[in-house]
């Protein structure tokens, strides 16, 4: 469960209750010390039952809860949390950058990596759909989300190493979620990398953008314990496993570790059987319709309670 704020400079505005408190004594102090110079608040009191000049504790509760309401919808206040769903879109983003050359799988990390994910596929619901991007220092839109399954696995089939140098995750990321938002369906993207992002978008953006557009983020880390030789070079290359795990926790998904291809199956095969899904709930309603309704008990406390006396 989360809470996000869309326009969060708005909350500037709850220093406004701090203000209130201190006007709010303030003002009592001031009107106390006036008055009695003219009226024996003792007196008055026994025959009301009641203090004339009082602090008032509850309209000011009332007043700071209302500014607290207005603030938060101001804000765009949205409460996310993860619910249960039996369909799905899915983005299928592969990392083709060189390090997926890697000889720790057989015959590389990508060829074991394409073949694991056409057997995901084999076993998803008929009523599943899925599009797939291949990334490097590049992102490139392989198959936009569709219904045929059998094109999505002839797509990931023909994916191959890119030219383009580096890594950028975040670039993989924002344009998997922008071939999501149209879905209808729960939306979630399988992240299948080797690496860490060393290039382009900063990939805590991309996190709060599928955050924004309720994407759910499994990923998975492709790469032994003790990494793998990448072809053509003198280079051993290994895995970091904490950006993958900051995505996918902070996106209601999870991080799987591949060392091998077992490690691989099992990851696909827990994220075929999951059925969670992000949903946004708009707080906005709900703080204005509080608001209204403290306004409306304020205004009949000051006109009964703690109405002026004459």
């Amino acid at each position: 469960m989360e809470i996000v704020f869309s326009r969060p400079i708005y909350l500037w505005f709850l220093l406004s209750i701090i203000f209130l408190i201190g006007l709010h004594m303030f003002t009592i102090k001031k009107v106390k010390r006036k008055a009695l110079k003219f009226a024996n608040f003792d007196a008055i009191a026994r025959v009301t039952g009641r203090p004339l000049l009082t602090q008032s504790a509850f309209l000011v509760f009332f007043r700071a809860l209302i500014l607290l309401c207005i603030t938060l919808a101001l804000a765009q206040t949205t409460l996310y949390y993860l619910g249960e769903s039996t369909e799905f879109s899915y983005v299928m983003a592969i990392d083709s950058s060189s390090s997926m050359t890697a000889d720790d799988f057989e015959p590389s990390r990508l060829e074991a990596s394409k073949k694991e994910a056409m057997d995901f596929i084999n076993g998803l619901d008929a009523k599943a759909r899925m599009g797939v991007i291949s990334f490097s220092g590049s992102t490139f839109i392989e198959k936009e989300v569709t219904d045929n399954l059998g094109e999505v696995k002839d797509t990931i089939s023909k994916i191959q190493i890119s030219e383009v140098g580096g890594t950028d995750m975040g670039e993989a990321i924002i344009t998997s979620v922008n071939s999501l938002i149209e879905e209808k369906k729960s939306k979630v993207i399988i992240l299948l990398t080797d690496g860490q992002s060393n290039v382009g978008i900063d990939v805590k953006e991309a996190i709060k953008y599928a955050v924004e557009n309720e994407v759910i983020i499994y990923a998975i880390g492709v790469a032994s314990e003790e990494g793998g030789k990448i072809y053509g070079l003198d280079i051993i290359s290994t895995i970091n496993d904490n950006e993958l795990t900051t995505i996918a926790e902070n996106t209601g998904g999870k991080y799987y570790r591949a060392a091998d291809r077992d490690g691989l199956n099992k990851a696909y095969d827990e994220i075929s059987k999951a059925n969670r899904e992000r949903i946004g709930l708009e707080l906005d309603p709900i703080f204005i319709s509080i608001a209204l309704i403290v306004l409306f008990v304020e205004w009949v406390l000051m006109n009964t309670k703690y109405k002026t006396i004459p």
